[in-house]
């Protein structure tokens, strides 16, 4: 089965463009999703994940998110010590979900391909770049957060122009309907590059 990555920086609308590839009937695995979904579904890691950060890991029964946040957002040791327990399993899940496929190829969308030097898991590697003020509205519109934070964000992301070196293809972002085509093109390259 052939996997290409969809990634790009926060607020670039990777998760838009996902969709268009679905609406051409290709199967789309949004791994933060399934990371977040995993994190409130797994015993396993709900254990490793309160004896790493204490008992407010969870509220209730569900992943208490913001606090998890507060306490990854500037130290890269829990970061990594939290998805090193999460990735594996999200690892595992996606090649289940890989096996039930049947179409020419697959999406997985993840954020972070190039940071953890993922590239050779995937055939092709599709980037979504987008202008930086319009990614902070697009964020502030949808999470309850600051443009600093989203700014901090951006900063210890990898570089678009670095994405942009190290992928197959890139889709600007600023405008629905130019990225769009952008996403058909792509995908009748990629049909056309698989036959």
């Amino acid at each position: 089965m052939v996997i290409v990555g969809l990634t790009g920086g926060i607020g670039s609308g990777k998760t838009t463009i996902g969709k268009q590839f679905e609406s051409f009937g290709i199967p789309l695995y949004i791994a933060d999703d399934e990371a977040k979904a995993l994190m409130n579904r797994s015993k396993v890691i709900k254990r490793k994940l309160i004896k790493l950060f204490g008992e407010s890991a969870y509220k209730g029964n569900k992943l208490n998110r913001s606090y998890l946040s507060s306490k990854i957002f500037n130290d890269k040791e829990l970061l990594d010590n939290m998805n090193a327990i999460v990735h594996p399993k999200v690892a595992s899940h996606f090649n289940r979900w890989l096996k039930k496929q049947k179409a020419p190829y697959v999406i997985k969308e993840a954020a972070i391909i190039f940071e953890h030097n993922k590239e050779d898991q995937y055939d092709f590697i599709i980037t979504v770049v987008a202008d930086e003020d319009l990614r902070i509205k697009r964020v502030l519109n949808r999470d309850n957060t600051t443009k600093e934070k989203i700014r901090t964000i951006i900063k210890n992301q990898l570089s678009d122009d670095e994405k942009v070196k190290r992928s197959d293809f890139v889709i600007v972002n600023d405008d629905l309907e130019t990225a769009k085509q952008q996403a058909a093109e792509i995908h009748q390259s990629i049909l056309n590059a698989i036959k």
